[in-house]
């Protein structure tokens, strides 16, 4: 692990290091990007002009500078600079690393900065080994990740850090940090070899299919020289650079924070009825690789959530999806899909259901189990018919249009509402006719059963038998 001030060891190295690794900056007024952090007046502006030093983590895609803004930090406040791969090390390592940050301090006066590359893939007890060491000032730690450190840092050790978001280059960033490599004579694409033009529009190629990955984007050129050089080409052309890169990768994860980010941009974009957005993110997340079925399951979810009784089909569109998709799988099955969300997106909204569940199941756990009342409940046998179960019930399909005024809650919330339709779609229809059974005069109640069988459950009562 060598010290950041090796500075023989770094010009040692710059010959045979890759080109992202070369054009590496080392101050901050070398930086390009981030200005919401190192520009002018920002966080860590400020933190670095001030000399001082305080444990960060700094979150963000790969390329964005974490690595590099780490370096920076202990450059500028002349401090030790180690690194520590948590996918490498292991808490031996650790040990190390602070016997030589003690001894560094009590005799060269030296503080260390620890920056831990993919801090997350440490777990939980593993980066307990931290926090004492933190606590106590024994190293300045920089952590690294590409996960939302809400969920891959242990609370004690995110507390006694300051998060920096860092964004995804902007392509104007990265095209300024290629423009440069071609520039610099030290250190950059021409340090070893005579220059060979590059075309107009390769840097801007680059810049574009780099997704804000400025190391992908530094490879590529590199990559690009290696190329015109053994076609013996007279400049670096778009269409070496198109040899050169693969097709852009989409930014995407799995089980990491892209992963949410995107579907919840999907769920989003029906709810709010934009089906041009919700068909981009559902491209989106294909094209990098997400499970369609997991798509097609929130699509349920939804069709139910956010649709539901505005237009009762929604459903079964969204399930009809799961049956056709997994029929012809894909790529047709993208067809059916965008069909589905298509639908979705456009039809009335209501979430008047999704509300009535939430605030029933409040209800349950604040009562608890309240008892049916008694004219709801069977009597299979003597003893309850005596005790009054089912007496007085009223059989619907006995009543004009076959509905009677009834109490169906428990006695301590009969007169509860949870079901409020809205004028949505064919919930309006359902609402109409709830205000109709709801205001329906007594006089109306009168029972008609004349000519009408008795009620299913009848014949098992008066046999002793039970049936609900």
């Amino acid at each position: 692990m060598a010290d950041l001030f090796d500075y023989a060891g770094e010009k040692a190295l710059s010959a045979e290091a890759p080109l992202a690794e070369r054009m590496r900056p080392s101050s901050p007024e070398d930086f390009v990007g981030q200005d919401h952090l190192v520009g002018e007046g920002r966080f860590l502006r400020r933190l670095l002009e001030s000399g001082r030093l305080m444990s960060l983590i700094f979150w963000g895609p790969p390329g964005s500078g974490k690595t590099t803004l780490a370096r920076i930090v202990a450059r500028s406040t002349n401090a030790s600079f180690e690194t520590f791969s948590a996918v490498m090390s292991g808490i031996k390592d650790l040990r190390e690393v602070i016997a030589r940050a003690d001894k560094r301090r009590k005799y060269e006066g030296f503080r260390t900065v620890l920056f831990v590359d993919e801090i997350h893939r440490w777990n939980k007890a593993q980066q307990d080994a931290f926090l004492p060491h933190v606590e106590s000032g024994r190293i300045v730690l920089i952590g690294a990740t590409t996960q939302n450190p809400s969920f891959e840092v242990i609370s004690p050790l995110l507390s006694r850090c300051r998060v920096c978001v860092l964004n995804p280059l902007f392509e104007e960033h990265v095209k300024t940090i290629l423009q440069k490599a071609v520039n610099d004579r030290e250190r950059g694409l021409y340090s070893l070899e005579e220059p060979l033009p590059v075309d107009d529009d390769v840097l801007d190629y680059l810049a574009r299919t780099c997704e804000g990955d400025a190391r992908r984007a530094l490879n590529g050129l590199e990559l690009c020289l290696s190329l015109a050089r053994s076609q013996k080409a007279e400049s670096i052309s778009i269409d070496i650079a198109k040899e050169a890169t693969t097709s852009a990768s989409l930014s995407y994860d799995r089980m990491g924070d892209e992963h949410y980010n995107q579907i919840s941009a999907f769920i989003k974009s029906m709810r709010g009825s934009d089906p041009d957005a919700a068909l981009y993110w559902m491209v989106r997340m294909i094209e990098a690789g997400e499970d369609p079925l997991f798509i097609i399951r929130r699509m349920m979810i939804f069709a139910s959530e956010d649709v539901g009784n505005a237009d009762p089909q929604a459903l079964a569109v969204a399930v009809n999806v799961l049956h056709a998709f997994s029929a012809v799988g894909l790529p047709e099955g993208k067809i059916p899909m965008a069909q589905a969300v298509t639908y979705l997106a456009t039809a009335p909204k209501s979430n008047a259901s999704y509300k009535a569940l939430g605030e029933v199941t409040d209800e349950v756990k604040k009562s608890g189990s309240l008892p049916p009342p008694l004219h709801l409940r069977n009597a299979p046998t003597g003893l309850m018919a005596n005790l009054g179960y089912g007496q007085e019930y009223k059989y619907p399909h006995h009543y004009p249009e076959h509905f009677v005024k009834e109490q169906y809650l428990p006695d301590d919330i009969k007169d509860k509402t949870f079901y409020d339709p809205t004028d949505m779609g064919d919930e309006k229809k359902i609402k109409a006719r709830l205000e109709k059974w709801r205001n329906r005069p007594e006089e109306d109640q009168t029972e008609q059963k004349t000519d009408q069988k008795a009620r299913p459950s009848e014949k098992y009562e008066k046999k002793g038998k039970s049936k609900s």
